[in-house]
């Protein structure tokens, strides 16, 4: 540490405490009041408030939706400034690689600023320059609030995760963000993705001119997505805009699990009748499994199912000490009970996620950074839907593209490899049941049954009873079956088929069409 850094962190606690005093943070702190402390702390903790506001799993929802409205622009760069970094980053004077530079920039955020270009070629460009000296400053606010945090005894946010692990999420969302060869990369990527689609677009990327610290990409010339008048002016339709726009958002989520975390009406253009992405820096990743219980989730709410979104969340979620399942479970129907007189194609997916959030939330249930950013990303998208094309509802689209993948992504290897193990795992089961009843009855008549049922509801009670009692009835039969059969091809007894007693033979069927019932039944009843 040199000897500057003691006296730079000690004027930048001095800064934070004059801000923290202004705003009055003794007498509490409202979703409001933390905005406003955010932007008077400036673009570092701007930025920090920005990557908070995805985390519903950390900050009650109030705060969330406040943070959302954090002052994007802040105030930019001096032009020298900007013509250092790149002189810097280049080894030579922008000149060389640029004829001209607009001094005015397109816009300025917390941690670069745009403007636009035009190179050597002749083509226009927009040149992301990162704020000089962010880095550094990122690393000393994060340094100073780690300290914060080890003068207080260890506390946890909503019990799902210490503040140090929180900080440390967050330089790392941050770090990610300030490194422009990623967002690079990440353009790369989703045109990749995307290429195929006739009515979608990115920015060129200038691989040549990019580096840690400038990106250069192409101009996106045309019209702001919200901006109806001049595109009707131009001859579109909002309808089929908002349906593409839909449709393309779900292809990114549920098919390449690589999709843009900030869609917000500023990040996408219609240019030439294609819907053009800006802005990849903050990209979010979903696993197949993670898009598979999402989907379970959100057809277990359309169908009112409880199990399937338990299952969808136990899955999906990240947890120290195993939740209490009642408790989970009274929730998820409370969910259903909010949603229980509203068709599928009337759901409203961003309130969905967001409801559900809560849910794990409560129960003390972590979810994968992935989902956070999903649940900010359909939030934006119903807003931009809501502002355009009002009448477009995203679970109709959604559906629509699901079930059209369905069979182009069916893996037909897969699907009867998953079959050949649920039938074996029925077969042990079914041959176990003669030995578990004999169990059963053995200490019943020793005086030491007992039944532990947690049940929710009478319709769960009569049903569970139902499939108790099939259950043991037709294991019962297949013990009866196969005991007896076995006991018959001992025997000599004709007619015969391939050298066994044809009745033992029959017997044996029937007990496989019995397994074979009750394992498709299991099949169809999960799927």
């Amino acid at each position: 540490m040199s000897k500057k850094e003691p006296g730079m962190y000690s004027l930048r606690l001095k800064e934070i405490t004059g801000v923290l005093r202004k705003h009055e943070i003794t007498k509490g702190i409202t979703p409001e009041k933390l905005r406003l402390i955010l932007e008077d702390l400036g673009p570092t903790f701007i930025k920090i408030g920005q990557i908070m506001s995805m985390h519903s799993d950390i900050l009650p929802k109030a705060y969330c939706e406040e943070l959302t409205r954090l002052r994007t622009e802040v105030s930019p760069m001096p032009f020298e400034e900007v013509a250092e970094i790149l002189e810097k980053s280049y080894g030579v004077p922008w000149q060389k690689i640029f004829s001209c530079i607009e001094e005015r920039p397109l816009g300025s955020a917390s941690i670069a600023q745009a403007h636009k270009a035009v190179l050597k070629s002749g083509r226009d460009v927009v040149v992301k320059v990162q704020r000089q000296g962010i880095y550094e400053k990122m690393a000393r606010d994060i340094a100073l609030l780690h300290k914060a945090v080890k003068l207080m005894p260890p506390v946890s946010v909503k019990g799902l995760a210490d503040l140090d692990m929180v900080l440390d999420e967050l330089w790392a969302v941050a770090r990610e963000e300030m490194n422009f060869l990623k967002e690079a990369s990440n353009m790369e990527e989703f045109a990749r993705n995307n290429r195929d689609i006739a009515f979608v677009g990115t920015p060129v990327l200038y691989q040549e001119y990019t580096t840690s610290y400038v990106l250069v990409m192409e101009y996106i010339e045309g019209c702001g997505i919200d901006d109806k008048e001049r595109l009707l002016k131009y001859g579109y339709d909002l309808k089929e805009i908002g349906t593409k726009l839909v449709d393309n958002y779900i292809k990114q989520v549920m098919e390449d699990g690589f999709f843009h975390a900030d869609p917000h009406s500023g990040n996408v253009k219609i240019r030439d009748g294609k819907i053009i992405w800006l802005d990849m820096g903050m990209m979010g990743r979903l696993t197949e499994h993670d898009r598979e219980m999402i989907g379970k989730a959100v057809q277990g709410v359309g169908l009112h199912e409880i199990e399937l979104i338990q299952e969808a969340v136990l899955a999906l979620g990240e947890f120290k000490e195993k939740p209490d399942l009642s408790r989970l479970y009274e929730d998820i129907d409370g969910l259903i009970l909010k949603y229980g007189s509203t068709d599928m194609g009337s759901i409203n997916v961003a309130e969905v996620m967001t409801d559900l959030m809560e849910v794990m939330k409560e129960n003390k249930i972590r979810m994968p950074h992935g989902l956070t950013m999903l649940a900010r990303g359909l939030t934006h998208m119903e807003g931009v839907l809501a502002d355009i094309a009002p009448e477009i509802n995203m679970v109709d689209i959604a559906s629509a593209r699901i079930a059209g993948s369905f069979f182009k992504n069916l893996d037909l290897k897969k699907e009867l490899k998953s079959g050949g193990k649920s039938f074996y795992k029925s077969l042990r089961k079914a041959m176990d049941i003669p030995s578990l009843t004999a169990d059963i009855l053995r200490g019943h008549m020793r005086g030491q049954t007992r039944v532990n049922l947690d049940l929710h509801a009478a319709g769960d009670l009569s049903e569970l009873l139902r499939r108790l009692v099939r259950n043991i009835v037709m294991g019962l039969w297949v013990m009866a079956l196969l005991i007896s059969s076995s006991i018959i091809c001992t025997t000599d007894m004709t007619p015969k088929i391939w050298g066994i007693p044809a009745l033992g033979a029959l017997g044996y069927l029937i007990a496989f069409v019995i397994v074979l019932y009750v394992f498709i039944k299991h099949l169809f009843s999960k799927k």
